[in-house]
């Protein structure tokens, strides 16, 4: 597992960058926000978190397509799609969503206090914001390799893994952005949505690669 885990880093940094393809769209979504609402720094400021979280969210949505396309393309998903049983095959898309978060989610992360900077948010949700990416963006990625899964077998499917996972990434992004808001407005609660947030992601690490292998089994076949 850290044998394929350290094979799929290597894949999504060298072929195709995913990281920097992520980041530049992430810049792009961010950078024309002040354009479409004015240059209101209040506004902007108010509005921060939750297009931090929205453009992180297509920033994710960019690349699920290529979450198992190399593998196809060169013949080893059918290895491990036959050599598995059920319970591995769903611990190695397990392995293949960490590798792809960590290739292709992870910068968005990082890249994402200093986004924050260009939307005058304070500090303290700079912070938050950034630490319910970090908790939350695995989710999407659980999501979408179910939605990869399904659509690795069209020769488009880019597309429809978008129409199919985005619907169900909403409770992710309510309970992110509620978590967001809710370190620098008073009355809301930050720990609540957040603890949600986090929960969702752990139900998700064990539904999504489930999900995940069944189709990439029942496509198979």
């Amino acid at each position: 597992m850290l044998a394929l885990f350290l094979r799929d880093i290597s894949l999504s940094i060298r072929a195709g960058g995913g990281a920097l393809t992520g980041v530049i769209f992430f810049l792009a979504v961010i950078a024309t926000i002040p354009f479409g609402v004015g240059p209101d720094l209040n506004l902007l400021a108010r509005i921060g978190p939750a297009i931090l979280w929205i453009g992180a969210l297509l920033a994710c949505l960019l690349g699920l397509d290529r979450l198992f396309q190399a593998d196809r393309e060169d013949g080893s998903l059918d290895l491990l799609v036959l050599g598995d049983d059920r319970q591995m095959l769903a611990l190695t898309v397990l392995t293949k969503c960490l590798a792809h978060w960590a290739g292709s989610v992870l910068p968005l992360v990082i890249a994402a206090p200093l986004l924050g900077l260009f939307m005058n948010m304070e500090p303290i949700g700079i912070g938050a914001t950034a630490l319910t990416l970090l908790v939350g963006t695995p989710a999407i990625t659980f999501i979408g390799a179910a939605g990869a899964a399904v659509a690795v077998a069209l020769p488009r499917g880019g597309l429809l893994i978008s129409v199919l996972v985005l619907p169900l990434t909403i409770p992710v992004l309510i309970f992110g952005v509620s978590a967001s808001y809710g370190a620098v407005a008073n009355p809301d609660p930050f720990l609540q949505p957040f603890l949600i947030l986090a929960a969702l992601t752990l139900f998700l690490a064990v539904l999504g690669p489930v999900a995940a292998a069944l189709a990439l089994r029942h496509g198979t076949d």
